[in-house]
C-alpha cells in the first residue's frame, strides 16, 4: 500500500528554465514525508495525510530525532510549473533495525493526465535517541504503523 500526498508547487521551487530546480526536489520530497510520518506540531495525526502512519515526533524536546543517511533521486522528466498539487507517492522499502527507507514517486497532479512519472527517490532515515545521540531501535508502534506500507524498493534505471 502506499500514500498520496498532495504537494503544492512554489514560484521559488523554479529554475531559470522554468522547471522544478532539482536541488528543491529534496526539499519537496521532505514535505511530504512529514505528512506522511510526523505528528503534527500539536501531538496530533489528524491532519496528517496518513493519521496512523504519522508516529514520529519532531516537536522541539522530543526524545527522538531522525538523521538523513543517504538520499538518491532518479529524474525521468522535468516538472513544469503547475497550480494543481503533485501527487507524491510515499512507501517503506526497507526496515531495519533503527532506519527505514522511504521510496517516493513523483506524479502529475491526481486527475490529470497523462499520468506522468516525474521522479524516482528513496531517503534513508535513522532513527536516534536524542539524549545519547545514538541510533535506537524502533519502537513496536513505528513498526506496526508503517508495515501496512512495507513494499518493493525502488530500482533506479541507472547506476
Amino acid at each position: 500500500m502506499r500514500l498520496h500526498v498532495p504537494t503544492p508547487l512554489r514560484w521559488s521551487d523554479l529554475d531559470a528554465y522554468g522547471h522544478v530546480n532539482n536541488a528543491r526536489m529534496l526539499s519537496l520530497l521532505e514535505e511530504a514525508r512529514i505528512q506522511a510520518f510526523w505528528v503534527n506540531e500539536d501531538g496530533t495525526a489528524e491532519h496528517a495525510v496518513g493519521a496512523s502512519t504519522a508516529v514520529l515526533d519532531a516537536t522541539p524536546g522530543s526524545a527522538t530525532i531522525t538523521l538523513i543517511a543517504r538520499q538518491e533521486v532518479e529524474y525521468l522528466a522535468p516538472i513544469p510549473y503547475q497550480r494543481l498539487p503533485l501527487d507524491i507517492e510515499l512507501w517503506i522499502g526497507h526496515m531495519g533495525g533503527a532506519s527505514l527507507d522511504v521510496c517516493y514517486e513523483v506524479h502529475s497532479p491526481a486527475g490529470v493526465e497523462p499520468r506522468t512519472l516525474y521522479t524516482r527517490a528513496v531517503t534513508t532515515i535513522v532513527l536516534v535517541d536524542a539524549a545519547t545521540e545514538r541510533p535506537r531501535r524502533m519502537t513496536d508502534a513505528e513498526r506496526e504503523a508503517w508495515e501496512p506500507y512495507l513494499g518493493e524498493p525502488i530500482e533506479f534505471r541507472r547506476r
